[in-house]
């Protein structure tokens, strides 16, 4: 099992940053990535590390503005949010997967573990 705990979220203006972090424990994962959903939307994909090599990806409507990251030794990955926009709000989620055929996750459906989410308020 693996277990997570997100922290960072609160509120900004517009243009502003917040730094997203999940914390994982329990046994080792293959990659793990952020989502978040907006209150009446589906969860949507926002970005993804692999935990052993250095791939990331990213939806396009956060790339070169949010970067994902991690730190190995304290099991932590990290969402930096810069630019932040009013549609950038919503309950962001930290996930993760231990799965021994994919390196890398984009969907819902390629992770098994989730954390409890967090809210991002981006005000104009």
């Amino acid at each position: 099992q693996v277990q997570l705990v997100e922290s960072g979220g609160g509120s900004v203006q517009a243009g502003g940053s917040l730094r997203l972090s999940c914390a994982a424990s329990g046994r080792a994962v293959t990659f793990m990535g952020w989502f978040r959903q907006a209150p009446g939307k589906e969860r949507e994909f926002v970005a993804a590390i692999a935990w052993s090599a250095d791939y990331t990806y990213y939806a396009d409507s956060v790339k070169g503005r949010f970067t994902i990251s991690r730190d190995s030794a304290k099991n932590t990955v990290y969402l930096q949010m810069n630019s932040l926009k009013p549609e950038d709000t919503a309950v962001y989620y930290c996930a993760a997967d231990r799965s021994e055929d994919r390196h890398m996750g984009y969907a819902v459906w390629e992770y098994d573990y989730w954390g409890q989410g967090t809210q991002v308020t981006v005000s104009s």
